[in-house]
């Protein structure tokens, strides 16, 4: 398959079939890739998606011969990661006239990494629309699938949604068509969906309210098959897969606290959690009884402990709780370390030092990166002062969020 292949009448793909074994995320791409990308060539001629920066220059050559790039109108850029929107810098370089369509949070992005701080940029809200002559497109955004940038684009007319990384596969495709493939691209669609989007599971519900009204007769993705037969199939298995687990599930959060500030967080995570159906136990650790709050840990799915910080250290009874923690049975289950503090904070990380001598499976910062490429989720939690900021706020419920969706999965 060659750039130039027609989907639909004026809609063509000019992506890059990647058949090496590709390090991505840092997994293995045993069956490679492709990144496909697509020229809408009607009155106003434009590009949905590019291909990876190591095929830029390949990927500019390519339009350019089945389209004069300065007739190119619109650029869309369904999401930043330099696998779909790598090619951008050289197709701008030769599409001068070409407007940059992408969501608000995209466009510094964009500029910084492809240097394209005076380009003309259209920023896309939920369901706007753009005329490209004779196409209609709408727009939907879809944050944290699987960046906060992310948007998916529908042609009206066409019917023909085009998603970027959601409904994927990583496969260097002989034929587009998932119908041609010669085999069932099932097992690698949901491989696809457990290893990039699966970590997002909460967002896939805005997903899929984002597309139960749009008619699609196909999907055209970022990566590996277009879907144009068993449409309902495909969109099925990313909501069953999704969906929550029945089983009942339990934190235990434990705190000591100075001026109640640390107290207000683990409120905050409670209530989280509460709207989240799981059910919390919540201690002091400074007033219950100590073998209670062992017994409610030693029951618990998850564990938050939290302490204020008071000359570099904990606070209360709590180390003395945390050492019996350590000789515990504590395996496999969640945990995580918060607190408030006013200078440095010593005593989250005293807490986190513990918590990891319990094995259980400590949150952090780094695993959260390397895992989902989330950078708005951190562990551990810390917040100078009172939680009473917006922001303070939503630092914690990120937290609390993050451990529901792994608390709830399926899979």
């Amino acid at each position: 398959m060659k750039p130039g292949f027609q989907l639909a009448k004026d809609i063509y793909w000019v992506g890059k079939i990647d058949n090496r074994e590709v390090p991505f995320h840092r997994l293995l791409l045993s069956k490679g890739t492709t990144y496909n990308a697509y020229l809408l060539k009607t009155g106003k001629p434009t590009i949905v998606d590019t291909v990876d920066m190591a095929f830029g220059r390949e990927f500019a050559e390519a339009v350019t011969e089945l389209i004069d790039p300065l007739d190119i109108q619109y650029i869309i850029v369904n999401h930043t990661e330099p696998d779909h929107s790598g090619g951008l810098a050289a197709l701008a370089s030769k599409a001068t006239n070409a407007t940059i369509v992408c969501t608000e949070i995209a466009v510094p992005e964009i500029q910084q990494m492809y240097k394209l701080q005076h380009r003309n940029f259209l920023v896309i809200k939920d369901g706007d629309q753009l005329d490209i002559g004779g196409k209609t497109l709408l727009f939907k955004e879809t944050p944290y699938l699987h960046t906060e940038e992310t948007m998916i684009t529908y042609c009206i007319e066409d019917k023909i949604l085009f998603p970027c990384d959601i409904f994927s596969t990583h496969v260097a495709v002989e034929h587009l068509f998932a119908d041609e493939a010669g085999f069932d691209i099932t097992e690698d669609f949901i491989g696809y969906y457990q290893a990039i989007i699966h970590p997002h599971r909460r967002y896939v519900r805005t997903l899929i309210e984002a597309v139960s009204d749009l008619d699609i007769e196909m999907i055209a993705p970022s990566h590996g098959f277009a879907i144009r037969h068993d449409i309902a199939k495909f969109i099925d298995l990313y909501a069953s897969m999704s969906t929550e687990t029945k089983d009942d599930k339990k934190v235990a959060i434990v705190y000591a606290t100075l001026k109640n500030n640390t107290k207000k967080m683990a409120n905050i995570l409670k209530d989280c959690f509460l709207e989240n159906q799981i059910r919390v136990e919540l201690w002091d650790v400074d007033k219950a009884d100590e073998t209670e709050i062992l017994n409610s840990i030693a029951s618990a799915d998850a564990v938050f402990v939290g302490s204020s910080t008071k000359y570099a250290d904990m606070t209360g009874k709590l180390e003395d709780l945390l050492q019996k923690m350590q000789k515990m049975n504590l395996e496999g289950k969640l945990a995580a370390a918060f607190g408030s503090y006013g200078w440095s904070g010593e005593a989250i990380e005293v807490v986190q030092d513990y918590l990891i001598g319990t094995h259980m499976k400590v949150q952090s910062t780094s695993d959260v990166i390397k895992s989902t490429g989330m950078t708005h989720v951190e562990f551990p939690v810390r917040i100078r002062f009172s939680p009473t900021e917006d922001e303070k706020v939503k630092k914690i419920k990120n937290a609390a969020e993050f451990v529901s969706d792994l608390l709830l999965s399926v899979i």
